[in-house]
C-alpha cells in the first residue's frame, strides 16, 4: 500500500483504539460499573481477537497494532466488569 493510504489506516486505528481508555480508567477509578454488559463487550473482544488474527494473516500493521491495544482495553473492561461487577 502507499504511504497514504497506511498513514489513514494507522491514524484511524489509534483514534478508535484508544477510544476504549477513558471507559476503562472512569471503570478503574471508580470500582463501579453498572450499565456496562459484560456480554457485549466479551463479544466486542471476540470480535476483536479475530480481527487481530486477520491482521497478523494478511501482514497489516494498523490491524495488527490497533487490535493489539483494542484487545487490551476490551479484555480489561471484561476483567474490571468481573471483579466489580
Amino acid at each position: 500500500m502507499t504511504l497514504p493510504v497506511e498513514l489513514i489506516g494507522s491514524a484511524a486505528a489509534v483514534i478508535t483504539s484508544l477510544c476504549w481508555v477513558p471507559q476503562m480508567v472512569k471503570m478503574f477509578r471508580e470500582r463501579q460499573t453498572a450499565g456496562v454488559s459484560l456480554i457485549a463487550n466479551g463479544a466486542f473482544a471476540s470480535g476483536v481477537f479475530l480481527w487481530l488474527v486477520y491482521g497478523i494473516l494478511i501482514g497489516s500493521w494498523p490491524l495488527i497494532g490497533a487490535n493489539l491495544v483494542t484487545l487490551a482495553c476490551a479484555l480489561s473492561i471484561v476483567a474490571l466488569k468481573l471483579r466489580y461487577g
